[in-house]
């Protein structure tokens, strides 16, 4: 798999956005929302790699970095992502699963609100 070295990950809260930036140019993202209530977990609704980028491995350092973040800020993260939940599933040590109360919180406030993805 050719290296992710020259990728720079950027957080854009504001627009709800993990950024997998390479020479300038986005080549992946994680659209993600803040959850409204306490613990205010991070929640990632989508994963995408941008045509002719993918299979080098720019998903799964996303994802893994998006859990960086999280554990950085104290706050868990909700994966309804498919992928980020199967990335989840397999690096277990390195994504701690939420509560099950915070998981619901996070689909209500993404089932009242399609705005946020």
């Amino acid at each position: 798999m050719p290296q992710v070295e020259s990728i720079a990950f950027v957080d854009d809260r504001k627009s709800g956005r993990l950024l997998a930036v390479e020479d300038g140019a986005v080549v992946g993202f994680i659209a993600y929302f803040v959850l409204a209530e306490a613990p205010h977990a991070l929640v990632a609704v989508h994963t995408v790699v941008e045509p002719g980028h993918e299979g080098r491995g720019i998903a799964g350092n996303l994802v893994k970095t998006f859990y960086g973040i999280a554990a950085g800020e104290g706050v868990p993260v909700v994966p309804l992502c498919p992928y980020a939940a199967s990335w989840a599933a397999k690096h277990p040590e390195q994504a701690p699963e939420a509560p099950a109360g915070v998981v619901a919180a996070a689909k209500a406030q993404l089932d009242s609100d399609s705005d946020l993805w």
